[in-house]
């Protein structure tokens, strides 16, 4: 492989992991709060450094699938929590949302560190980095361009995060009721796909089955809605 090949290939991968782990952090920032979402995301990069500084190559050697099935599991719990949620605002309320966000508005402290945005960022973060880390030594190592396979990853971290940081604004935006499903969905998604790649089983069509996920939890969701909604409308009528 050519150095341009390696760089390019590199980057492409490493960009799927980044966009997975933009739209936990984003995700989980945006519902739960920003502060402890950066502390969770600041730890898991100073765990993956420490570990890429102290292991190297080696961290070929980590259990990935245990730590996926870990992670995907604790994303699935919250992600249903948070889809049952979002079910619930969208069938009383709709899509116009519940009013402003407060820190306060889910139960979560106004001080302190939200411990469930923490441990959601901080494992998204470090699972994602650890696999950005393994598509760099193995392309590197394959090709013996690791410099060049490491900077094709650094280049997709800093434009999809980014570019990731940049939508914030425009997710900030949403109405609440309609993130909570929004995020509760994608959270559950990605929970169902990592547990089950932890098992040991292989996905049809690779990370591709995400979007069959997505699709899957957003009918599930809106079928559940209908029946809410369905449910409500008797009940009205029966008075």
């Amino acid at each position: 492989m050519t150095p341009s090949s390696v760089f390019v290939t590199t980057f492409l991968a490493a960009a799927v992991e980044v966009i997975e782990m933009v739209i936990i952090v984003v995700g989980v920032g945006t519902v739960r709060g920003w502060r402890s979402t950066w502390l969770g995301s600041i730890a898991g990069l100073a765990v993956l450094v420490v570990l890429v500084l102290g292991f190297g190559t080696a961290l070929t050697l980590v259990p990935i699938g245990a730590l996926r099935l870990v992670v995907g599991a604790l994303l699935l719990v919250f992600g249903l929590q948070w889809l049952k949620k979002g079910i619930r605002r969208v069938s009383v309320n709709g899509f116009r949302g519940m009013g402003t966000r407060t820190a306060s508005a889910d139960g979560i402290p106004d001080q302190g560190v939200d411990w469930t945005a923490f441990v959601l960022a901080f494992k998204g973060v470090l699972l994602e980095g650890l696999e950005i880390t393994l598509i760099v030594i193995s392309f590197g190592a394959t090709a013996q361009a690791i410099p060049i396979a490491a900077l094709g990853a650094l280049v997709a971290l800093v434009v999809v995060g980014g570019a990731g940081l940049l939508a914030r604004g425009v997710v900030e935006r949403i109405p609440r009721s309609a993130l909570q499903l929004l995020v509760g969905t994608l959270l559950s998604s990605f929970g169902t796909f990592w547990a089950v790649e932890g098992l040991g089983v292989d996905w049809p069509g690779g990370d591709a089955a995400i979007l069959a996920l997505v699709a899957w939890y957003v009918l599930a969701a809106a079928g559940y809605i209908g029946l809410l909604r369905a449910g409500r409308l008797v009940a009205q009528e029966a008075r």
